[in-house]
């Protein structure tokens, strides 16, 4: 943990428990010095009287270095998620020696009938808190009417589209684009301005044309092209998929892959895995 800066330090409360949730420590830089103390006591002979002599105390002090680095605790502990089974009175057994294998086991152990016992992946996705101002109605004049708005840009469901001028389509559309929008065509023009951009834009042709499907991530492997140029010039060549087995993916124009049989190897498997602290990158 301490050699890669970007990870954060884990501790356990139960180390034996693999469903165990930590609670994480943030890295910190810091100018401290390590102090350690001593404390000597000698006890003083005590004489034969009634009063009690008090033992003599001694601090001693010493520097043993600079401390750069510091990890701290600043988050609340996750939910913890015990490998338990609920039986029909009530009464909680646990499953841990049926669902852990600590050792060679024979056949037997994996055809065993067990409750299903599926842990979830994640719990909270902050650990420290975090203040909601609540902020009262709008008072509007009398008389006023709120703006008419699709579906499609209310929160959480999905977010507004940008405006870079491409064209979407969903699986279910019966027609599909065959060219494109005269304000996509003024803006590439607009920012067309020097050899190396016509260039880009000859490449990307060509590789509609070797074949009619692709991914922004397969073109930004293919040629060399600025993310800013790649946005105004992908909606003048191609228009995009939102739903079905090619979502997510541009199209060239006047391409329909639902009548090709032949597309069914550009369609898209879309899987994401939430990557924990300790496995390294996400993949």
């Amino acid at each position: 943990i301490y050699a890669d800066p970007a990870k954060r330090l884990e501790l356990y409360f139960r180390p034996k428990d693999p469903y165990c949730h930590p609670v994480c420590a943030n890295r910190f830089p810091t100018s401290t010095m390590l102090l350690k103390v001593k404390r000597r006591t000698k006890k003083k002979k005590q004489l034969d009287t009634e009063e009690q002599i008090q033992p003599e105390v001694r601090f001693e002090m010493e520097i043993l270095g600079t401390v750069t680095t510091v990890y701290k605790f600043q988050g609340m502990s996750d939910f913890q998620y015990l490998a338990m089974h609920s039986g029909p009175d009530g009464k909680q057994t646990s499953m841990y020696d049926k669902v852990l294998m600590l050792k060679p086991e024979k056949e037997e152990f994996f055809n065993r009938e067990l409750p299903l016992y599926i842990p979830p992946p994640i719990f909270s996705r902050l650990d420290t808190p975090v203040d909601y101002f609540y902020r009262p109605d709008i008072q509007h004049r009398e008389g006023y009417n709120n703006p008419q708005v699709s579906g499609e840009n209310l929160i959480g469901l999905s977010r507004a589209r940008r405006p870079h001028n491409a064209i979407f389509v969903n699986f279910d559309d019966e027609e599909i684009p065959t060219k494109p929008l005269d304000a996509a065509v003024q803006t590439w023009k607009k920012v067309c301005t020097n050899p190396v951009d016509k260039k880009v834009e000859e490449e990307l042709r060509k590789l509609f044309e070797v074949r009619p499907v692709w991914s922004r991530n397969a073109v930004k492997a293919n040629i060399s092209v600025h993310p800013d140029k790649l946005k105004l010039l992908l909606p003048y060549l191609a228009y995009y998929m939102l739903t079905g087995p090619w979502r997510s993916l541009w199209v060239r124009f006047g391409y329909d892959p639902r009548k090709h049989p032949e597309a069914k190897i550009y369609q898209v498997l879309d899987f994401r895995i939430r990557c924990g602290m300790k496995y390294g990158k996400r993949a």
